[in-house]
């Protein structure tokens, strides 16, 4: 059987990404790091994207052959218009998605709708806290409930992977630095790291 390639992307979010809660977000954050603190850390996100695309670029992609796979992009039938207007809003993760389309990658919805409106009514209940004490009293509350949501987000993306990347074809995974997918792919799906291994696989060996 011809082996498929998954390229792994741990990625870090910015404001931009998270939609309807991005002011939220951005109010608890200013709170937490202060106004210089919250700038040099955007800066250093936008790096990290431009190293990113830097990487990708070096890896000789077949792109007609090359799927991608995005942390929060539900399976809808408007993946397209989904990343195109939050790339619009600034976000450096999606303005690299359509650069990988334009270039003739296949975008792919990724994740469960119902599960990403339950992750999106936790973190809500977060922001909605009245201070920092607070919304971190919160987040320790609802622990248990996020890793399940988490968990099963993970096992959707595993299995959406699975069934819709095609023998000789090169996946690439855009997703957040908690989720562990990679143990849940089936075995002739080679998966490498390119960038940086995600938090739950660091301590593994990779021969």
């Amino acid at each position: 059987m011809t082996s498929r390639t998954l390229y792994y992307i741990p990625i870090i979010h910015t404001q931009s990404d998270m939609g309807s809660l991005s002011d939220s977000i951005r109010k608890v954050t200013l709170q937490k790091l202060g106004e210089r603190t919250w700038r040099r850390k955007n800066n250093l996100i936008k790096q990290f994207w431009s190293g990113i695309e830097e990487t990708l670029n070096t890896l000789s992609l077949t792109y007609g052959q090359t799927r991608v796979y995005q942390d929060g992009l539900p399976v809808c039938g408007k993946e397209i218009d989904i990343v195109t207007e939050i790339a619009k809003k600034g976000s450096p993760n999606h303005q690299l998605l359509v650069r990988l389309l334009e270039k003739g990658a296949m975008i792919m919805g990724t994740e469960s709708a119902e599960l990403l409106i339950k992750e999106y009514h936790l973190i809500k209940r977060i922001l909605e806290s009245g201070d920092v004490k607070e919304a971190l009293e919160v987040e320790a509350l609802q622990k248990a409930d996020s890793d399940l949501v988490l968990g099963k987000r993970d096992a959707f993306i595993a299995n959406r992977i699975a069934t819709t990347l095609q023998a000789g074809e090169t996946g690439i995974l855009f997703l957040g630095l908690l989720h562990n997918v990679a143990d849940r792919l089936p075995e002739d799906i080679h998966v490498l790291y390119p960038v940086n291994l995600p938090l739950a696989q660091r301590g593994k060996r990779y021969d």
